[in-house]
């Protein structure tokens, strides 16, 4: 993974410099952001085997291929918003894997398109694939959060704004994003050129869909709904100013190959934001802490269906990661903690 790492921030280094405002005011401990104007349907490439216009035919600025990484050539109305990717054909530029959108959301999985093949994930993460899950989840499920520190939808939201200062204006991601709690707040915001809700569960993705419809949010908006795998995110190195992931680390499978996907596709200054419950005997019986901790790799499994972490285990991975300015809030068992790309 250090490899990984080390050849991500190559790659980053060679990005081009994108001109744009400086933001007043900055979290602190985060450095700022290069300055950069960010262009969602700019700078595209044509197909040269397709003679259309101009907007019709491009290379997204940030979309790529989940086999090879490779860009992705998209047909279609230009604009990161639902109606704009729904009615555009995407293909990656040297596998010729092709991507369109299923329902109202874009299919950026591995196995987009297969026909035979299907697999289950831990289960942890088929839950949250369930109708019924996708249903309740803003509807008492994640309001029980509080009984563990967790301050409420605004008052995270705010404090993720916070930590996004230095990338105001740019695109961002909101990871493992469920039924789009916190990726509406951060479309209707105006803070960001765009934002694109990830979640592996179709569902969820739908419920997000069903919320925009009932809040009246225009479908213009620079909001997409986008289905991909934490660990192996569709876009280009180097190419997302802000990535959210409200309470979900717990969730994934290998939390390490995640967060090395989330440094890999920050730029340069790009800033990490995520919440989660820290590890406690509530969560964790007597493997919460101390001398007992390593045995959880053990027992870990039988004891709970989540990976829980210490803070201490949390800053020492996004640092493993190459995110430095590693910063945190603690409330109870609730963190906010946040990392930047050198």
């Amino acid at each position: 993974m250090e490899l990984a790492v080390r050849a991500a921030a190559a790659s980053c280094s060679t990005y081009p410099s994108l001109q744009r405002a400086r933001v007043p005011h900055r979290s602190p401990g985060l450095a700022p952001h290069p300055a950069r104007r960010v262009a969602v349907a700019a700078a595209i490439a044509v197909d040269p085997d397709i003679k259309t216009e101009q907007n019709d035919v491009a290379k997204t600025e940030v979309f790529a291929c989940p086999v090879c990484y490779e860009p992705l050539i998209r047909k279609g109305p230009a604009g990161m918003n639902l109606s704009a990717i729904y009615r555009s054909g995407f293909k990656c530029s040297k596998c010729n894997k092709s991507f369109t959108s299923k329902d109202i959301f874009l299919d950026l999985t591995v196995t987009s398109g297969t026909k035979e093949y299907s697999e289950l994930k831990p289960a942890r993460t088929e839950l949250f694939r369930s109708p019924l899950v996708s249903f309740l989840y803003e509807r008492g499920w994640r309001q029980n959060f509080n009984r563990s520190g967790f301050p409420g939808r605004d008052e995270e939201f705010q404090m993720a704004q916070d930590y996004f200062q230095p990338v105001a204006g740019g695109i961002l991601v909101d990871v493992s994003c469920g039924s789009g709690l916190f990726a509406r707040k951060f479309a209707t915001s105006g803070a960001y050129s765009s934002v694109i809700a990830l979640d592996f569960s179709e569902n969820m993705l739908r419920q997000c869909y069903d919320y925009i419809k009932q809040d009246n949010t225009p479908l213009n908006t620079n909001l997409a709904l986008v289905r991909a795998d934490i660990s192996r995110l569709p876009f280009e190195s180097c190419s997302i100013d802000a990535i959210h992931a409200g309470a979900a680390i717990h969730c994934w499978p290998s939390p390490s190959n995640a967060v090395a996907e989330i440094s890999r596709v920050l730029r340069p200054g790009g800033v990490f934001v995520g919440t989660t419950f820290l590890s406690s005997p509530t969560n964790s019986g007597p493997f919460s802490a101390g001398a007992l901790r390593p045995l959880r790799q053990i027992v870990g499994p039988v004891n709970s269906s989540y990976n829980f972490f210490t803070e201490g285990e949390l800053e020492d991975l996004c640092r493993s990661c190459g995110l430095v300015n590693y910063s945190s809030k603690v409330q109870r068992s609730f963190i906010m903690f946040s990392g930047q790309k050198p």
